[in-house]
């Protein structure tokens, strides 16, 4: 019976945390109570004596059951409240282009959330794969209060979703509030807009455009949601935009039909389309629509490199804050690909599907296609979002913003590399497999003598590839067209994602949160120190002020911001290594019109 007792009980709390893990109803925990209380009772009525098979098909049975409460009380899709507690207080009415709203107050009066608001219709039936249109207007007052479903992509299991989180992040809060699985849908085209409570004008916007490699993500997770600026004096908007194949695929039949004969940028329109409401809209709430600024993190900041150079974003944004890449490089190493070979992509997406034109695109499901995201979350030149690269645009001078503000992170591969690490066993297959005819160049460089440091090398070179050279090509292009440029090197550790990619996100944000161990004094400096430079900047361009150090121009592409342990400027690392890779690809030598 003792056995029973510790087993029985261990097989109970597991079932317990997978039911909480995987987000389950409460349902699902008051069923198990129940069915745990029953098997107990029969074991010990009835099995405790009985045949060895006996016990066993009452323990299977127990399983069963529990398996069969799992899938009972799956958690369900809703979307995501933008209020704490059980009743939301709202805000004041605003009176926007379409309509009137009103958000809801949030930190504890201080700051005003707008969460949901529409900025393009639908893209759902025959809008899917075409230019986003301007929404309807709505009658009576919108009550903005639950961030709109992220927009369609693949969604993993609730219970991986959690586990990510424990093991990535090394956090994890249990609650009887979060039983459900955040909206998914195509129609995703909405904004959150932060704003400081009360009354308000004048004030600096910043738009944020998430990440997630063009497949996934939302726009209102905590690290870079705008709370921790709104509360300092800024009105934030995010918003989400098409993703995957909705966002991405490329097709010469949905280019004829298109008024502007574009295709393959669908989420990058969506993007500059937001921005256009923000010119619209944002006085509304009390923001300046001539001091925006745009700001993005991995694929979200590829994509404002790219909306830099688009025509359509003229005059839409003064300045940029990108992070954690670029798409400047005279060949982009992620986010982006050639027309022809878009075209090529889709032209192979519709033969698995046994589909030829736009009409028989659009019937196909949605959850038939989605996980097609991973063969297309590209942006391409597509002859109207983008004439031509980035690259080639700034060497032109062609470029809509006034300064940049970006940088990259210490150990940005660190995600990328948890099963993949390097050893001296495979350490020069990989450089050369990537390098090629340099990749003795390379090996000279950095020539490891033992798998510590093979998997070190590795790291930093996978991160210069496909984080930090980008910005190296952005800073120099800035620097040959005048436009003011500070660069920064995110280097702190703390219990929490550290130096990793996107590990900055929640300092430069001002989202640190104040009860947790994860964080100590070191970091809550940092902390203001970061959204003391980010407040400069987005006020007058210029992200030094009182009480900072001195944060040069890297007018060189030498010189950059270290935040980590110590703040102040440092030598750029990877000189070398980018030499190497700027004769890979030709960095230079292509001509320019009039050359």
């Amino acid at each position: 019976m003792i056995g029973f007792g510790i087993v029985g009980s261990l097989m109970f709390l597991i079932m317990l945390a997978v039911l909480e893990l995987n987000k389950n109803t409460i349902l699902g925990f008051a069923l198990l109570l129940a069915a745990t209380a029953c098997f107990a009772v029969l074991f010990i009525k009835v099995l405790h004596g009985g045949k060895w098979y006996w016990k066993l098909l009452g323990w299977l049975g127990w399983i069963g059951a529990f398996i069969a409460i799992l899938l009972l009380t799956w958690p369900p899709m809703k979307r995501v409240p933008a209020y704490e507690g059980k009743t939301p207080t709202y805000t004041e009415t605003v009176s926007l282009e379409k309509g009137d709203v009103r958000g809801v107050v949030i930190d504890d009066g201080r700051v005003e959330l707008y969460a949901g608001i529409p900025y393009a219709k639908p893209p759902v039936g025959e809008l899917r794969w075409r230019e986003p249109q301007d929404p309807d207007p709505w009658a009576g007052v919108l009550d903005a209060d639950q961030f709109a479903p992220m927009c369609m992509q693949p969604v993993g299991l609730p219970i991986v979703d959690s586990l990510k989180q424990i093991i990535g992040y090394h956090e994890y809060s249990i609650s009887l509030r979060d039983n459900y699985r955040p909206a998914v849908s195509e129609d995703g085209l909405y904004v959150n807009v932060w704003k400081p409570a009360g009354k308000a004008e004048g004030l600096p916007v910043l738009v944020y455009i998430h990440g997630g490699t063009l497949q996934t993500g939302q726009p209102w997770y905590g690290d870079y949601a705008g709370t921790g600026l709104a509360r300092e004096g800024v009105i934030v908007v995010n918003l989400g935009y098409r993703l995957g194949v909705f966002g991405y695929l490329a097709d010469e039949g949905l280019r004829a039909e298109s008024e502007h004969g574009t295709t393959g940028n669908y989420g990058l329109l969506d993007q500059i389309k937001a921005l256009e409401w923000v010119q619209n809209n944002i006085a509304a709430f009390g923001g300046d629509p001539e001091n925006v600024t745009l700001a993005g993190e991995s694929a979200g900041a590829a994509s404002v490199s790219a909306i830099c150079t688009s025509p359509l974003a003229k005059g839409l944004f003064r300045r940029v804050l990108l992070e954690s890449s670029t798409v400047a490089s005279v060949e982009p190493p992620h986010s982006f690909r050639s027309y022809d070979d878009a075209i090529a992509s889709g032209t192979e997406l519709k033969a698995r599907y046994s589909v030829n034109t736009p009409a028989e695109l659009r019937a196909l499901d949605a959850e038939q296609i989605v996980n097609e995201a991973y063969t297309q979350h590209f942006m391409t030149v597509d002859g109207y979002a983008l004439v031509e690269t980035p690259y080639e645009s700034y060497r032109k001078g062609a470029y809509n913003e006034q300064a940049i503000l970006h940088g990259y992170n210490s150990e940005e591969s660190g995600p990328f590399l948890i099963l993949g690490h390097a050893s001296m066993k495979n350490y020069e297959q990989r450089v050369r497999a990537f390098f090629k005819e340099y990749a003795d160049d390379v090996l000279k460089l950095c020539a490891p003598t033992t798998d510590a440091e093979a998997k070190d090398l590795w790291a930093q070179i996978y991160g210069a590839i496909f984080f930090n050279y980008p910005h190296y090509c952005e800073n120099r292009l800035a620097a040959e067209n005048g436009i003011p440029v500070w660069e920064y090197y995110f280097s702190k550790h703390n219990g929490r994602l550290g130096a990793w990619h996107s590990g900055e996100l929640i300092y430069f944000y001002g989202n640190l949160p104040k009860d947790s161990r994860l964080f100590d004094e070191a970091d809550y400096t940092l902390e203001k120190n970061i959204t003391g430079y980010i407040l400069n900047y987005l006020k007058t361009g210029d992200p030094n002020g009182a009480g900072l150090p001195a944060w040069e121009s890297n007018a060189d592409s030498a010189r950059l911001m270290e935040f980590g342990d110590n703040t102040g400027m440092i030598g750029e690392k990877y000189l070398a290594l980018y030499e190497i890779l700027d004769r890979m690809t030709g960095w230079g030598t292509q001509p320019v019109d009039g050359e």
